[in-house]
């Protein structure tokens, strides 16, 4: 596994990215995806939620291959829960799968449940790093800038 610093985006098309995501699908279908990675997401491709919601709707709150080469990264139950480190392992044995399968040679992915989440990356590190190996970059996004007079 390989660490980084950087934004996600920069790396869009030339490697798959992982949006991290809950369970939770609107009644109209359509999988919340609210805040971090997997709202840029949301706004970069304005079709994603409908077709997640209908793919965790079939098959559950899993690793799911979507569109644009972007998975989806379960880390909690509901976009409500708090994130779930049994979750995010067993999230992370998916992904290792996937992309065994797939035969993806780069695969990038947030600190899963730790921004917005609020978890410790000292908690959730030592559990991807049991299935991450050098094809996975786990990417934190940089400080802001300190403005003028801070």
């Amino acid at each position: 596994m390989i660490e980084a610093s950087g934004d996600i985006w920069a790396e869009a098309g030339r490697a798959i990215i992982a949006i991290t995501t809950s369970g939770s699908v609107s009644r109209q279908g359509r999988a919340v995806l609210r805040r971090g990675v997997a709202g840029q997401a949301a706004q970069r491709y304005p079709e994603l939620p409908e077709l997640l919601g209908g793919i965790i709707g079939r098959s559950g709150n899993h690793v799911h291959l979507l569109e644009h080469g972007i998975v989806s990264f379960p880390v909690e139950e509901s976009a409500w829960a708090n994130p779930d480190l049994r979750l995010i392992a067993r999230s992370a044995g998916e992904l290792r799968e996937l992309a065994d399968r797939e035969g993806w040679d780069r695969v990038l992915v947030p600190r899963p449940g730790c921004g917005g989440g609020g978890l410790s990356w000292s908690e959730v590190r030592p559990l991807l790093e049991q299935y991450f190996d050098g094809r996975f970059v786990v990417i934190c996004a940089p400080s802001p800038e300190p403005k003028e007079g801070d």
